[in-house]
């Protein structure tokens, strides 16, 4: 590994010296060979280190098994290396492709020309044979995923790498056509980051299934599913928590309607809200992989999927991990960039920050969670307008500051469940009378921004009267939990509250196309 490492650095060193596109192809292919299996040889050292570590935990050991042998037993074995010797041989070719800046031979898709023609060159046919390799990939690995699917698999990092590699590969070659069109250049880093991530996920699929020979199964496998497709899909459904998501869609459409101040066209609403549901979808279905133990423990949550048994953990985490690339690369091919990064900072900032650090560890966890469902509006808005400004942060500042009462409201109706399954929300630590002075708090310094936007340039007189109509109402809500309390009006302020929150952006979206 340190020898190709140091090869690395002296041809990376040698291409600079040639000034970068103008060196030989040849040392440019050579330099992504290292590279690839430089990546291949750590990844193959921290699974094998992983697998080690695991091994002497449970007292289970590593069968001694050579790598023929572990080919002949296993048939996923075989597939991923064939999918994996395929892959390799498309991403050298296509980097030969890339660095002899030849798209202008062959500019059309799928074939030359208007699409439709062939090349009257060498590298012409060239590309050509490129785009067969990527027909021929993408049938193996569309069989090496339906493959670790097929069963009720509970290897997570076997199906999430597989399911990844899918997503990958099919974003790679989006983008390939893209840049043949014509497209921003930052698609190409894009595109090269796309193509050693889909390298690394065919590495770790192969990986893993070796092992999966060599280390006995530890983990019994669930019995077969005996509903049909219909109730799979609607699980899956479930795991994107569509409730939740569609109030996420909500301030995501009117923060493209009040940053461009016009309706959007149906295109570029269609690839917003889409990538904005996976976005979610898959953070929320992510976020109920991490949650799952303490999902089973709540009366709320134990009908979810995965600790009712119906989905195993590792199809759960697969999914979310899948639709959350998913959305990214809808983001980046069919809106823009920024709205791709603060789609992908969303996703971050609530499996990362959220779910697995704040969550179970501070009682401020939804004030400070918080800014991740703030984020919506300001993808909306840098998906109508290619930027932000002030004026779009007061939308993020306007979910942020309704996200603490809303969950707070909720928390007081499940505060045993909270309880029970560890979550130190307010009402657990601080107890119930201190939650229902916060929520009361919080709900009047929201009214108090929301009257306070008009003099940052977002709304007019239409929208000063319907947001201090709703400030009433919203207020009222708060002022009875917080006077009178008991669960009717917590639950009626949880309700409420979600409402408030998409008439004040319903009324500020009015204002800004009257």
């Amino acid at each position: 590994g340190a020898l190709l490492f140091l090869l690395q650095i002296i041809l990376g060193g040698a291409i600079a010296l040639y000034g970068g596109a103008g060196s030989p192809q040849w040392m440019s292919a050579l330099h992504m060979v290292f590279s690839f299996v430089t990546l291949g040889g750590l990844l193959l050292a921290v699974l094998a280190t992983y697998y080690e570590i695991q091994s002497r935990k449970s007292g289970s050991e590593i069968n001694s098994i050579n790598i023929l042998s572990a080919i002949s037993r296993s048939s996923l074995l075989r597939l991923a290396l064939a999918t994996g010797s395929l892959l390799f041989i498309l991403l050298l070719s296509g980097t030969v492709l890339t660095n002899g800046n030849t798209n202008d031979v062959c500019a059309g898709w799928p074939l030359c020309g208007a699409g439709s023609g062939f090349p009257e060159s060498f590298i012409g046919w060239l590309h050509l044979f490129h785009r067969f390799l990527v027909l021929s990939s993408a049938v193996l690995v569309v069989w090496l995923t339906a493959k670790t699917w097929r069963s009720r698999n509970t290897n997570a990092p076997l199906l999430v790498s597989s399911t990844s590699l899918l997503v990958l590969f099919s974003a790679q070659a989006l983008l390939g056509a893209k840049l043949v069109e014509g497209y921003p250049v930052y698609l190409l880093g894009i595109h090269q980051a796309t193509s050693v991530a889909a390298w690394g996920s065919v590495v770790l699929v192969v990986v893993i299934a070796y092992y999966s020979v060599l280390v006995p199964a530890g983990e019994k496998k669930p019995a077969p599913r005996s509903l049909g497709i219909k109730h799979l899909i609607k699980d899956f459904l479930m795991l994107t928590k569509p409730i939740v998501v569609l109030l996420l869609l909500v301030t995501t459409y009117a923060g493209m309607v009040i940053g461009a101040r016009t309706w959007p066209s149906l295109s570029l609403t269609f690839w917003t809200l889409l990538g904005g549901f996976l976005a979610a979808g898959g953070s929320g279905a992510i976020n109920q992989y991490i949650d799952r133990s303490d999902d089973g423990k709540m009366q709320r949550t134990q009908k979810r999927p995965i600790p009712a048994g119906r989905l195993t953990p590792a199809e759960g985490l697969a999914f979310g991990v899948g639709a959350a690339l998913i959305s990214f690369y809808i983001m980046v091919a069919f809106v823009n960039f920024l709205a791709a990064l603060l789609t992908l900072a969303g996703i971050i900032y609530y499996v990362l920050i959220y779910s697995i650090y704040l969550k179970k560890t501070t009682v401020q966890n939804i004030v400070i969670g918080g800014g991740a469902g703030a984020i919506p509006p300001l993808v909306g808005w840098a998906a109508a307008t290619g930027s932000l400004n002030v004026p779009a942060l007061f939308l993020f500042a306007v979910v942020f500051m309704w996200t603490p009462p809303h969950f707070w409201a909720l928390a007081l109706v499940r505060r045993k469940d909270y309880a029970r399954a560890g979550v130190p929300m307010l009402p657990v630590i601080r107890g119930e009378e201190e939650t229902r002075w916060q929520i009361f708090i919080y709900t009047a310094a929201l009214v108090a921004l929301t009257l306070m936007l008009p003099v940052f340039g977002l709304g007019g007189a239409i929208y000063f009267v319907g947001a201090a109509l709703l400030g009433i109402w919203i207020l009222w809500s708060a002022w009875k939990v917080w006077k009178q309390g008991g669960n009717k009006l917590s639950w009626k302020m949880y309700r409420y509250s979600s409402m408030y929150l998409a008439f004040i952006f319903f009324v500020l979206m009015v204002d800004r196309l009257v």
